[in-house]
């Protein structure tokens, strides 16, 4: 099953608890959150206590992305706030299978991240520990950027990397996701979409996630 991840970074902040029913209502699988500290990215976006106070606005998972240097700092504030699934990245997290282990011991899904210019290679020490590989395919920071082509081999490779070894880890792709190109990523072997703006700049939620379903062919 492939399923589809709202953004929020791409949300109106000015009713956030309502885009985020919203697209519960139409059929989204998750919530993504982007957490971004102005340093391991050049930009800020929200906190453990946003992620608190929309945590009462759906029953969806949330799917926490932190985007962050020492992440170990905010681990215990993230769960504590309502997370679901917290990913650290692999090149912010510099005792990263202690991260792992302590984020899985608190009851949570641990996820690693790695950059468009990091190898898959890097993963070969700790992917046997997480429950998802995010692959980011566009530059962490901003939302809105295009899709870069060479994500696709990548995810492909991240995918035959989990399958020779067993692990039934998910593939997660976050950036530049849209409608034309879901069908190539989900066929790589992608098994989480994050649609930022393709999906909350759009006109009808739920026709974002009939034509995710039934045009690419995705099965819910």
């Amino acid at each position: 099953m492939v399923m589809i991840a709202p953004s929020i970074l791409s949300a109106d902040f000015t009713r956030l608890g309502e885009e985020i029913r919203l697209a519960e209502e139409a059929g989204a699988d998750m919530i993504h959150i982007d957490v971004m500290d102005g340093h391991f990215v050049p930009n800020i976006s929200v906190g453990q206590e946003v992620v608190r106070g929309i945590r009462k606005a759906t029953r969806l998972p949330f799917d926490v992305h932190l985007m962050i240097e020492d992440p170990d700092r905010y681990i215990s504030d993230f769960v504590n706030a309502g997370a679901d699934i917290i990913t650290v990245h692999l090149e912010a997290a510099p005792h990263l299978h202690r991260t792992v282990q302590w984020i899985k011991e608190s009851g949570k899904r641990a996820g690693v991240s790695i950059n468009p210019a990091t190898p898959v290679w890097s993963l070969e020490n700790i992917i046997s520990e997480v429950d998802i590989v995010l692959v980011m395919s566009v530059n962490p920071g901003f939302g809105g950027q295009d899709f870069i082509p060479e994500s696709i081999e990548k995810i492909r490779t991240v995918k035959r990397m989990l399958r020779e070894r067993g692990i039934e880890a998910l593939v997660e792709v976050d950036g530049g996701v849209k409608i034309s190109n879901a069908r190539e990523v989900a066929d790589a072997g992608a098994d989480v979409l994050v649609m930022g703006s393709a999906f909350f700049n759009s006109e009808d939620y739920s026709e974002v996630v009939r034509r995710f379903r039934v045009e690419n062919q995705v099965s819910p």
